[in-house]
C-alpha cells in the first residue's frame, strides 16, 4: 500500500538539483564596493528589498539599479545578470535517470524561492526541466517558502492533496513546513541519501 500512496514528488532547486556557489557570482559583483564577495553576499540577502525581489515585486532592472545604488558597483545590468548566475553551477546535482524512472510513477514538480533573472537562465540551461510538468516559483506566485502559500500551490498544480506528495529540500525549515501541511518530507543531504529515503516511503525507482 505505501508504495501507491503518493502520487507527487516535488523537489526544491538550490543546493538539491543544482549546487550553488555564491563566491563565484558575488566576486565580480563585489569588484568596486566595499565589501567582500561573501560581506556583499550576506549584505544583499539582509536588504530589506530581498523579498520584494523573490516574490517578484521589483524588476529585474531595477533590482540591479537597486543593488548599485546601495552597495556600489559599476556592472551594467548584462555583466550584473551574468555575474547573478554564476552562482549556478552548470553540473546538476541528480541524474535524469532518477527523474526519468520517477516520472513514470509520480508528477514531478519544482518549487523554489528564485528570481526571474535565475528562472530565465535555468530553464534555458539545464536538460531536466523536461522532467518537471510543474513550476512553482516564489517570484511568480508572490509567496516565498515557508509561507503555505507557496506549498498549497505546488499540490494544486500537481492535483494532489499534501499526504499525496513528498517534498525535498535541502533546507530544514522548509521542509518541517511542508510536513505541517501534512506532505511527506526529505531534508536533502545527497543523492544517495536521498534514494534511500524514497525507498523508505516505499516509492517505485
Amino acid at each position: 500500500m505505501a508504495a501507491q500512496k503518493f502520487r507527487a514528488v516535488i523537489f526544491d532547486i538550490g543546493r538539491v538539483l543544482i549546487r550553488i556557489d555564491v563566491g563565484r557570482a558575488m566576486k565580480g559583483l563585489a569588484s568596486g564596493t566595499s565589501l567582500s564577495p561573501e560581506e556583499l553576499w550576506l549584505a544583499i540577502e539582509k536588504d530589506p528589498r530581498w523579498k520584494d525581489w523573490q516574490e517578484g515585486r521589483i524588476s529585474a532592472r531595477n533590482w540591479h539599479l537597486h543593488v548599485k545604488q546601495r552597495f556600489g558597483g559599476s556592472a551594467t545590468f548584462e555583466r550584473f545578470t551574468e555575474a547573478w548566475n554564476l552562482v549556478l553551477d552548470p553540473e546538476p546535482i541528480l541524474s535524469n535517470e532518477l527523474f526519468e524512472k520517477l516520472s513514470k510513477n509520480y508528477r514531478l514538480g519544482l518549487l523554489s524561492n528564485t528570481d526571474p533573472i535565475h528562472v530565465a537562465y535555468i530553464e534555458s540551461r539545464y536538460d531536466f526541466f523536461s522532467h518537471f510538468p510543474v513550476r512553482v516559483y516564489s517570484c511568480v506566485i508572490g509567496a516565498a517558502k515557508p509561507n503555505p502559500l507557496i506549498y498549497r500551490e505546488a499540490l494544486r498544480a500537481c492535483r494532489v492533496r499534501a499526504k499525496e506528495a513528498v517534498y525535498v529540500d535541502d533546507i530544514a525549515a522548509y521542509v518541517e513546513a511542508a510536513r505541517r501541511l501534512g506532505m511527506a518530507g526529505i531534508q536533502f543531504q545527497s543523492p544517495g541519501q536521498l534514494e534511500m529515503a524514497f525507498h523508505d516511503l516505499g516509492l517505485q525507482i
